[in-house]
């Protein structure tokens, strides 16, 4: 395969540290808990071959580039029928069963729509691994009070548990890519719906965000119409201060004084 040109275009940097994809191997873990397993970019295999072996009868692959879905095709036969060779983001997920664990060492360019469509279909997506470019990685999993504590943060930890599990380095790839990356592992909460109205609460938060040096009072005055709610000190803070259940707190309250 050493003859075929990487994409720059589809974000292809290929891990090809072999004690880095055991560590991933690792974290995945048992796939027999989980009725559907989903790669996302799986390029030449260089995770999948740790992962074929525990003979998944649901293990699926997606994988854009038709050079790679047809190596994986002839280097892996227990992957034929298996392999999506489509975007992730376009594909038709209804093959998903509850639970799912969609894992891989994710495109950069589109690492975070691929967490927003898992968030989407968290019916079925109860665990994720993978691996991000480390700023963006970061940005998911930071708690409030943090600086990169932000609209992905809130709207990914509403729905999962996000753990950020080890940094990998550039020289780990091929090519290097400029910058660190990082591994993280999502959960899904046990609860899937939350207790607020959740079109308003993903408004607010991405609001709220888009004024960050504003107080919530100033910052939401659009959603209440200028009607002021005293009395709550979450008012009084700015968005990095608040917590994902503040924020949910903070939706009701304004879908009160909206009623």
């Amino acid at each position: 395969m050493s003859n075929l040109h990487l994409k720059k275009s589809l974000g292809q940097h290929f891990l090809n540290d072999e004690s880095v994809l055991l560590k991933i191997a690792a974290a995945i873990g048992d796939m027999s808990v989980f009725k559907t397993v989903v790669e996302i970019g799986p390029g030449i295999g260089a995770l999948t071959k740790y992962l074929i072996p525990q003979k998944h009868s649901n293990f699926y692959v997606v994988e854009l580039d038709d050079r790679w879905a047809e190596h994986l095709s002839n280097a892996y036969p227990a992957l034929r029928g298996k392999i999506i060779h489509e975007d992730f983001l376009q594909t038709d997920l209804s093959f998903l069963q509850n639970p799912t664990h969609v894992v891989g060492n994710f495109p950069y360019n589109i690492s975070s729509q691929i967490v927003f469509r898992i968030i989407d279909e968290r019916d079925k997506v109860e665990r994720m691994t993978g691996m991000f470019q480390k700023e963006v990685a970061v940005r998911i999993s930071a708690k409030h009070g943090s600086k990169d504590y932000g609209v992905t943060s809130v709207l990914t930890q509403a729905y999962y548990d996000c753990h950020y599990l080890f940094d990998v380095a550039p020289e780990c790839f091929n090519p290097p890519p400029k910058v660190m990356s990082g591994i993280i592992q999502l959960t899904r909460k046990k609860k899937k719906t939350l207790n607020c109205d959740e079109v308003l609460f993903k408004e607010i938060v991405k609001a709220a965000f888009n004024q960050r040096r504003k107080t919530m009072r100033n910052s939401l005055k659009e959603f209440t119409g200028g009607k002021e709610i005293s009395g709550k000190d979450v008012f009084n803070l700015r968005p990095e201060q608040i917590s994902v259940e503040q924020f949910i707190e903070l939706t009701n309250l304004i879908q009160e004084a909206k009623s």
